[in-house]
């Protein structure tokens, strides 16, 4: 995570872009008393919402949940690839 000031952030925008994109930071922009701006990779962004989707209800929850703990337990599966 990376936090910058607005002066900051504006002498060298792209810099902190390149760094967002290029290293998968977040960056926090800092603009007063309990104020600021975050930026992400879209990438980052993509993977936050479908991880929000995920968890949106009770039922993928638990179906997450329940596969983790398959995945803990080594009780997953393997099968062999149908080949045309």
């Amino acid at each position: 995570m990376v936090i910058a000031n607005i002066s900051d952030f504006r002498k060298d925008i792209k810099s902190y872009f390149d760094r967002v994109a290029k290293n998968f930071e977040t960056l926090i922009i800092n603009r007063g008393k309990d104020s600021g701006i975050v930026i992400m990779s879209l990438e980052e962004y993509n993977s936050l919402m479908a991880t929000n989707y995920e968890l949106s209800s009770r039922t993928n929850e638990k179906r997450l949940d329940a596969a983790i703990e398959k995945l803990r337990n080594n009780g997953s599966f393997s099968k062999d690839l149908i080949e045309e």
